[in-house]
């Protein structure tokens, strides 16, 4: 679902939007595409064909129950990850097919770097794709904007960081390039890539910040105007607050266990 916009605060090119969510919305995400994503749906199932294809006795039947069944309960910001990665996807055209997760070596660890990383349909028509690279903070700090938005690894810094840093997004496109061979997405990728390589300024930005608060427009406001400061001409850069039901993020992991085994 796409929420209920509360305010508008875009300085163009820089668009900024925040939007409320009811309980009854919330449920159904976690119930939807987020699922899939905190689960690597996609990604077991496919690592699934390839064990079994494998299994000559019940001890090694056992053994794939057991691996494809150890996944660890997402921490909440994991799960504000899900839900802004799956509003991306649904209403911006976008696609991330190399989930951060499958980068991890241990089930613990936080993975580093640009949170989402894949690509976004245009309207061109030719090289229809360019990359997309989505930062995503949550919180539940009562402050108007919360602490996560400023500091070296803030949003906003971020996000500059991106739009300024051709060796950011250098890395971003190599990141995604080691994956894309024998991919299905790998037109995608091409298509991403040359329009890159012509110029480093084509590239879609999102910052993404979600809450369990009221709507204030001095969440976005400000950022939105530095942000908007000397911005590329082919950068676009989209902000988005949204806001869950009030005290619901630390429910999050329960909500979303809940809703993957069907019930709410």
């Amino acid at each position: 679902t796409a929420g209920t916009e509360t305010y508008r605060v875009g300085t163009p090119p820089v668009k900024a939007r925040g939007v409320s969510y009811t309980e009854k919305e919330l449920d159904v995400a976690l119930s939807g595409f987020v699922s899939q994503i905190l689960w690597d749906t996609a990604g077991m199932a496919n690592l699934q064909v390839i064990l079994t294809s494998m299994v000559t006795t019940e001890f090694s039947d056992e053994s794939i129950k057991r691996i494809l069944g150890s996944r660890p309960v997402p921490e909440s910001w994991r799960i504000g990850e899900g839900v802004a990665e799956a509003f991306l996807v649904e209403h911006r055209d976008c696609e991330f097919p190399w989930p951060s997760g499958r980068d991890l070596k241990n089930p613990s660890a936080s993975p580093a770097g640009t949170d989402l990383v894949g690509f976004q349909k245009t309207d061109e028509m030719e090289n229809v794709h360019r990359f997309a690279f989505g930062e995503v903070k949550t919180s539940e700090q009562e402050a108007w904007p919360p602490s996560v938005m400023d500091g070296r690894q803030g949003l906003r810094r971020q996000l500059e960081d991106l739009r300024d840093s051709t060796k950011v997004k250098d890395w971003l496109m190599m990141y995604l390039g080691h994956h894309a061979n024998g991919t299905g997405w790998l037109s995608r990728y091409r298509s991403a890539a040359t329009r890159y390589l012509a110029s480093p300024a084509d590239v879609s930005l999102f910052g993404i910040l979600v809450r369990d608060v009221d709507p204030k427009r001095e969440d976005l406001a400000n950022r939105a105007v530095a942000l908007a400061y000397d911005c590329p001409a082919l950068t676009s850069i989209e902000l988005r607050a949204m806001y869950l039901p009030k005290k619901s993020i630390s429910t999050l992991s329960q909500r979303a266990v809940k809703a993957r085994e069907g019930g709410h």
